[in-house]
Formats: C-alpha cells, structure tokens, sequence
C-alpha cells in the first residue's frame, strides 16, 4: 500500500494549497470537499435576499463544494450536499414549476442537514444567508423571473431545454453571498477567501464545514493508514480521472458478501481507513492527476517528484526533454551561470562534428539540470490507473524509484535507443539525435497512414498498450517486447506501402532504434549510428549491399522524380529472402551504373566489391530470413553516402 502512503504524505506537503483556487490550475481540495459543474449561480446578501442568478459560462463551471460521505457516493437513494446541490434539493417549490415525480422528501433532508450545520457551534454567516432564503421555497420562482430557466405556455419549466448540455430541471446551482458595507481589514492582504463573494472560494467557509463534521463524527475508530483515532468511513470518492467519472479506487461496504470470513470476525479489522486519510489520499490523486497527468484512452499516467519539483517526462521523446530541460522554474544564480558555462564549452568542444552529437550533448545537459535541482532523498512515482468497469478503478501500475535512479534510468533508455530520427515541427522538417516518445511510438507501429501523419482513430487504445510495455523497459532497463520490435521492423521494410517518403523514414528510424536496444539488452552489443565498414555480420552487409543499390539507381533520378527505386521495391521480399532477391535486383542495376559518370561508377563498384569481401564463407548464398539488423546495415550505409562530403561535391558538378 506504499502508493497510499505516498499520495496521503503529498497532501501533507501541500496542505496550505488547500481550497485556493487559482486561474489555469487545478485546486486542492479540502477534505469533506470535492468539486462539482455547476450551471446556475444565485447572488444573496447577508440577510438571505435574493439579488440575481445567472447561467454560469462554461468555462466557468468548475465549484468546490462541501459533501458529507454519503452525498459523495449517491446515486439513486437521495443524499443531499450539505450547501450547493440540484435545484431538486435546494428549491422548496420544485414541484411547483416541475411536473412529474415529487422531490418535496430531498428539499426536507436538505434542509434538515443544514439546519444542524446552522445552529452548531461551526456555522457561518454565508451558509446562514443561504440557509434563511431556501427556507422560503422561492427559488424556483425567482430563476424563472430572473430569465435562468425557461418555461412553456402552462408556466412549468421546459424539460427539453438545457443549460451546459444539463437539462435546467437538473441544474446544479452554486452561491454568492454579497457583503453589505465596508469591512474592517483589508480584502486585498487577506488569502481566506472571507471577503469574496463566491461560497466557493472562502477558505473560513470551508474550515467551518470541516470542524463542523470532524465534530459530528459518530462512527470512530483507527485508521489502519494513519493510526490514528478518527471517523471510518467505508465509501469512498469518486471523480477521480476527472468530474464525470464514476469508477472507484477503494470499494469495501461488504455487509453481505461477508468476503473477510475465515481470516476476520468482522469488516472493521479487515479494513478501516479515516475518512480524513481517505480524503486526503483521493483529494492528492485528484489534484496531482489534473496537474500533470496524462491521458491514454481511459488510463491515467502521472508522475510526480515527492517535492514536486520538475522531472523530465519519461514519455517524451528525447528531442522535447532537451528543448525543456531549463523550464520556468529555473532558479537565477550559480547553477544557471554554471550550466550557461557548460553550454558554451561543449558546444566548442562539438564544433565540427555532426548535429547528432550536439543533441545528445544537449539531452544530457537537461539531465544534469533537472539533478541539480533535486536532494538525496528525492524520490519519483509513477502511477497508472485505468477502470475495469464503469464502477471499479484499478491500480494498473505503480513505481517508487530515487530521483537519482529514475533519471539514471532514463539516460539508459535514450542512450540504448539512440538513432537519428526525422521530425517536423513549426519550422519545418528536421533531425534529431535520440529517441521517440509514447505516443510517437505508438502511432508509428499502429497508426494508419494520413497526409503526413499517423492516426490511431479506432485504435486509440494503442497508446495504451505501448505506454504499459515499456515502463519496464525504461524504467527498468528491459528489453523492448518482441512483438513490438518485429512489427517495426515489418514496417519498415515496406516503404511502397507508404505514400510518404518522410513518414517511413520516421518508421525507419524507429525500427533501428528499437533493433538497436534490443541487441544492447539482449547481447550486450553496441551498435553505432555511424558506418562500420568492418562489421562481418550477414544482416548487416546485406542491408549495407540494398542502400548502395537504392542510392545508384536513386542517382539517376531527376530532381523533380519521385517513383520509388528497385531496392525499395523489393525490400520486403529481400527481407525474407536476400539472396534470391539481391540477384533480381543486380540485374536491374547496369541501366543505372551507365547513367553515372566513371569516376562515381568506380566508386560504387569499388564499395560493392569491398562488401561482398566482408561476407564470411557461405553466408553471402545463405537465402534465410533476415533480422532486423538489417535495417541498421542500410540507415548507416544510406546515411554515410548521403552525407559524405565526396557525394555532395558530385551532387553540386
């Protein structure tokens, strides 16, 4: 239950946060609260008149409201929220104006319970306003007056009309409470919320709630998180993805199934945890969730660091974690100058050699930025949820690493994985030295092909499948599943099946990329990026020989030319069987060879002839499927004689 732990201490943390709401950033609830869309807001002043309503923007619909634990987890048993609800609940004379089923039972529950709030030692000036106009069931009356809800020609409210997507009949409603005259103090040095008119956002509203319920606890006993002597409560918070969503982490009211007999006599020392603790836990998982967690197609990822403090995001591709490794949250100083002074140095240091090296160099600079501003007992979580059901949440995954791990470990991942991988972004195409992130990945082993991109439309749960297989792998420095590898590996090796010369590269680069790990996971190799022409390995010269046969025949092409060459043609078929294909496609050549001027034919022959020297006896006629090797014997050989500096002498002639 360590994840438990985690989330209730992350609440700790951040407690002061609780119920400050703030433009463009989740809110923190305090416990006994949760929020709520609201479509109608009601202005009092203290003395419970109504003032005017209004229809609450969309945008603007997000309320922090209290709850007890019984209003938390209704569904059709009527429980009413101690303060905003349904105008079923709040209006005394709903059924006046809303034909049909009588609500009159939820509006005397309602008004019971925040008749005990108001005569407690908690109330509160605002909630007692509310409290003296609801008690004159005028509420619906006075929205239909103010022109919030609609009604017919009989004068009942229009059931078909709707205010944000809810039906009006069904609105929920909100309040402000306007102060009369001026208030000692000043409103602009106060942080509690007192001097706003919005329920919603008074922080001494919501502190009076929860000494109002910690008060009226009946049910106490230990918490089996805390250990500590509180109220226990067996139902729990949902909202946890987000406001509509109904599924549930913990679920334990067992008072029939009787699942705990055998190993205890009743369900209190089966499972008891304080409602507070549970508050906590589910508020923290909510907040950080909506900080910075990241959706796949019903399951959420979040990451967190136990101080909050800035991480690279593991799902990205390496390229964004360089560009980002020096965020907002930057402190001035010592450590920046310091790392300005690293820039310069190895950015002279890589003067001359290719962008490949200065983009590593950058990656691992961002990763010492990010270290810098961590401490020794800095730790990292990672947290999956996804929902079984409609009304169960599971815990799909969670890790607990040390920072210091964690980046370690991502350093891992991108170094095994390191390829050149093309890239468009607002500026145009370009390259980049690393590794893709997730939802790239998936996209480029799933996806179906569009006008320069890839959609997963219908398969979106792809995502999914890939951000689950690989959190071992980079996290935990696995190997990548074979049936991943082999899929881009297949992709790849059909660039006629692509209408996009630059989105197969893109699959192209990956397959490398994930044959590259594999070999350094699997057989502790190292492949390099860059041509080898020392390497003997049958897949390798194979791929090497079918890049040479691309870039000859490629040649000869016009500008303007775009057919695909021989060598892509029948690279799926080579694939499979590299011998009897390699003859189809050198008798194809000689067309192209006599097309070339003599001093690059000679060069061409001259680089075949070298290769084929390179095969070991018998392994040139060996006509046996080739690995995925392959691909990375025709990216080094392909990429060297794009960009030798010989070759782009000849191209300028």
């Amino acid at each position: 239950m360590s994840w438990v732990t985690e989330l209730y201490d992350l609440y700790d943390r951040n407690a002061e946060q609780a119920g400050i709401i703030t433009e463009n950033n989740p809110v923190l609830l305090p416990v006994y609260h949760t929020t709520v869309t609201a479509q109608i807001e009601v202005t009092l002043d203290y003395q419970g008149n109504f003032l005017k309503a209004v229809r609450i923007p969309e945008e603007e619909k997000s309320t922090v409201i209290p709850i007890t634990d019984k209003s938390s987890s209704r569904t059709n048993t009527p429980a009413p929220n101690p303060l905003c609800d349904n105008l079923k609940y709040l209006a005394g004379d709903y059924m006046q104006y809303v034909p049909g089923k009588d609500y009159s039972k939820n509006h005397a529950m309602y008004l019971e319970e925040l008749e005990k709030w108001v005569q407690s030692p908690y109330s509160h000036e605002k909630v007692e306003a509310i409290y003296r106009y609801l008690c004159q069931k005028t509420l619906m009356k006075d929205l239909i007056e103010a022109g919030v809800l609609e009604t017919g020609e009989n004068g009942k409210v229009d059931l078909k009309k709707k205010i944000q997507n809810v039906f009006q009949a069904d609105a929920f409603v909100r309040f402000r409470v306007e102060t009369d005259g001026l208030i000692e103090g000043s409103a602009l040095e106060d942080h509690s919320g007192k001097y706003f008119a919005e329920c919603w956002k008074d922080r001494t509203l919501q502190e009076q709630y929860i000494r109002y319920c910690r008060s009226s606890q009946e049910m106490k006993g230990l918490s089996y998180l805390s250990g500590k002597y509180m109220g226990i409560s067996y139902l729990h918070p949902k909202k946890i993805r987000n406001e509509s969503d109904g599924a549930k982490l913990i679920s334990s009211n067992d008072d029939d199934g009787f699942t705990f007999r055998g190993r205890f006599r009743n369900k209190e020392e089966a499972f008891a945890i304080g409602y507070e603790d549970s508050q906590k836990v589910h508020n923290a998982l909510k907040w950080i969730i909506r900080k910075q967690g990241v959706y796949y197609d019903g399951m959420y990822l979040v990451t967190w660091e136990s101080n909050l403090q800035p991480l690279p995001n593991w799902q990205a591709d390496s390229d964004t974690i360089s560009a980002f490794g020096r965020g907002s949250d930057w402190e001035e100083g010592s450590v920046e100058e310091e790392w300005e002074k690293e820039e310069a140095e190895e950015e002279q240091e890589n003067e001359g050699k290719d962008t490949g090296d200065a983009d590593a160099a950058r990656f691992y600079r961002a990763i010492r930025g990010y270290e810098r501003n961590l401490d020794l007992s800095s730790r990292t979580m990672i947290m999956a949820l996804d929902a079984a059901t409609t009304g169960r949440l599971a815990l799909m995954e969670f890790k607990e690493y040390s920072s210091s791990r964690y980046l370690e470990s991502l350093k891992n991942w991108y170094h095994s994985c390191e390829w050149i991988h093309p890239k468009k972004g607002k500026k145009g195409r370009y390259f980049f030295k690393g590794m893709v992130g997730i939802r790239d990945a998936a996209e480029l082993l799933y996806g179906t092909e569009q006008t320069e991109y890839f959609s997963l439309k219908g398969r979106e749960n792809m995502y999914k499948e890939v951000a689950k297989g690989w959190i071992p792998c980079i996290l935990e420095n696995r190997e990548v599943p074979q049936d991943m590898v082999n899929l881009a590996v297949k992709r790849a090796s059909s660039p006629v099946s692509f209408e996009s010369t630059f989105l197969w590269q893109r699959v192209l680069a990956l397959a490398c990329s994930l044959v590259r790990q594999q070999y350094l996971r699997r057989y502790k190799e190292e492949w390099s990026m860059a041509l080898n022409e020392n390497r003997q390995e049958r897949e390798y010269l194979y791929g090497r020989l079918l890049a040479l046969a691309d870039r000859i025949e490629y040649r000869t092409y016009d500008k303007e030319e775009e057919r695909e060459t021989n060598a892509r043609r029948y690279m799926n078929a080579f694939s499979q069987h590299p011998y009897r294909t390699w003859k189809i496609i050198e008798e194809k050549l000689p067309p192209y060879f006599s097309q070339l001027r003599i001093k690059e034919r000679l060069k061409y022959k001259g680089m075949m002839d070298s290769i084929f020297e390179r095969f070991r006896e018998g392994e040139f006629e060996n006509d046996e499927p080739l690995t995925g090797l392959y691909l990375l014997g025709f990216h080094n050989q392909s990429y060297a004689l794009k960009n030798s500096n010989e070759t782009n002498k000849e191209e300028k002639a």
